[in-house]
């Protein structure tokens, strides 16, 4: 058990698998490396203990930060990334929201030495940092692995009273129907699946008269109900433009009175 004293505002602790912490502090704008054994014996009487090894200025006010596979039990101390959530001066201002900070220090010496220094997207919170092989991503979903998934021998559209369900593909650059045809007051349900197999060939939806937008990842499927209450003609398209002309997969929704 150790309660060592190493400043203002700590809040997020990192270790590097040396039997050192190192401890954001957020009031002093440091990251500060400290020695856990060294802090028990501190706690325990031994005055003698030296409990810091080293401390560095941040910019500013450091939230969050994160060890090299820190959070694995193969801890490398190699790496920490301090997540700052305050710029102040060193951007350029663009408006209210700044630009935050994210500082990558490397910690395989005795001294923490600053390597990188970039922008980040207001408020830098939390992320971890591992080796390559670690991760394991699939790039195109299998989509047999969505029960709702459209085909085309379940595409078009069913009714059940005022309830409709529109199943609807996707392949760039068209949806499967020009054009959709409900009446008002009809609760409808659009399922989506994108039948491209091309990696990062995203498609997206958009019925802005309803508020609704959503992506579909290539051989995923996703859905959206609401209800019609808007009469009228009114566009659905995707956002994401992967051909060369915009808005150029679309389909158009008719809401009869």
């Amino acid at each position: 058990v150790a309660e060592p004293e190493i400043g203002l505002g700590p809040l997020h602790t990192a270790f590097d698998g040396r039997g050192n912490a190192y401890t954001s502090l957020f009031l002093d704008s440091q990251c500060v490396k400290w020695n856990v054994e060294q802090a028990i014996a501190h706690f325990k009487g031994d005055k003698s203990a030296k409990v810091i090894v080293d401390r560095i200025d941040v910019q500013y006010q450091p939230g969050h930060n994160y060890s090299s596979m820190g959070e694995t039990k193969e801890c490398d101390g190699k790496f920490l990334n301090s997540g700052n959530k305050f710029s102040k001066d060193r951007f350029l201002p663009v408006g209210p929201l700044h630009p935050e900070t994210e500082q990558l220090f490397d910690i395989s010496g005795d001294k923490v030495r600053l390597i990188a220094d970039h922008s980040a997207y207001s408020e830098p919170h939390d992320g971890i940092i591992v080796r390559r092989d670690v991760i394991k991503t699939r790039q195109i979903y299998n989509m047999d692995d969505f029960p709702n998934a459209v085909k085309p021998e379940n595409a078009g559209i069913e009714r059940k009273g005022n309830k409709v369900q529109v199943r609807l593909m996707s392949q760039a650059p068209a949806y499967s129907m020009p054009v959709i045809k409900v009446k008002k007051g009809d609760e409808v349900t659009i399922t989506l699946t994108n039948h491209d197999k091309v990696e990062d060939l995203t498609h997206g939806c958009a019925i802005p008269t309803y508020n609704i937008c959503f992506i579909v990842n290539p051989q995923e499927t996703k859905s959206v109900t609401f209800k019609a209450d808007h009469v009228g003609a009114y566009w659905m398209y995707c956002t994401h433009f992967c051909q060369a002309l915009h808005l150029e997969m679309r389909s158009r929704i008719l809401v009869e009175a």
